[in-house]
């Protein structure tokens, strides 16, 4: 690049996105052998979330039709569905859309026909922003109630609900954090959508970042067992949480991601 000549801007929404991750989002190496990357700075987030809210389907290749079309599903694994070995009776196909994946974030697009369903799952150490690029979907999510409080009866641990609401784009981009925000969370679409998630970190097995799924039952039905009479506030903002043991699989493709490729710069 010649002396005083400013950078190129990114050539598209996508390559603008790339490049903020790029700089707000260290490397976990980075952070020394065993250790977590520090959640980032609000700032920095608040960076990444507005421009996030300006994305629309075009920006990223997409028409509102794009899901509606099933032919040639199929099982797709990932770290997310590590543990995928059967399909389960409430699940539809969801089509994922791989944009970009480091070790320090990942950006990708999940494509939900109606009624379709990712169950209830954890983020262990991520940040994680989602933007509902099209469509309705109702999201549930939790977070851990600190310190940690266990039922008796059975393994299951105490949450409090974050979220439990239908959100249609165009809306806010949402971001949930390690320890907050609704780290773990379910969606089901009501229509047809899309949602453009970036991790940051993303799922790593080797790293300890597995994905765990998760059944909840009503504060009411483990409470007694667990020698707790009452919660701060409303008892229906409370649930107890299982982590499901046996294999949790999701019917799921790949699709070919068509919008403006990712162009890594050089470190």
């Amino acid at each position: 690049m010649a002396w005083g000549v400013p950078p190129r801007p990114p050539s598209s929404k996508v390559q603008a996105l790339y490049e903020l991750c790029k700089r707000t989002f260290p490397s976990p190496s980075a952070a020394g052998a065993g250790a977590s990357p520090s959640p980032p700075l609000a700032d920095a987030v608040r960076s990444i979330s507005s421009l996030m809210d300006t994305i629309t389907p075009a920006d990223v290749g997409l028409r509102d039709d794009n899901v509606e079309d099933d032919r040639g599903h199929g099982f797709f694994e990932s770290n997310f569905l590590k543990s995928s070995a059967r399909v389960a009776r409430w699940a539809q196909p969801i089509t994922y859309l791989h944009i970009y994946e480091c070790d320090a974030f990942s950006i990708g697009i999940f494509c939900l026909p109606t009624s379709a369903v990712i169950p209830l799952h954890d983020h262990p150490g991520m940040t994680v922003l989602s933007k509902i690029l099209y469509g309705s979907m109702h999201v549930k999510s939790y977070d851990w109630i600190e310190p940690t409080v266990l039922a008796s009866s059975q393994p299951a641990r105490l949450a409090k609900l974050h979220m439990d609401d239908v959100r249609t784009a165009p809306c806010p981009t949402s971001v949930l954090y390690p320890q907050s925000g609704g780290n773990l969370h379910c969606f089901t679409s009501v229509s047809s959508c899309a949602v453009l998630d970036v991790l940051a970190p993303p799922y790593c097995e080797d790293a300890g970042r597995i994905c765990t799924y998760f059944h909840d039952y009503p504060f009411s039905s483990l409470s007694a067992a667990a020698g707790l009479a009452k919660v701060p506030g409303n008892p229906d903002n409370y649930a107890w949480l299982e982590a499901i043991n046996s294999p949790v699989n999701i019917y799921m493709r790949t699709g070919m991601y068509t919008g403006p490729p990712v162009q890594e710069l050089q470190t």
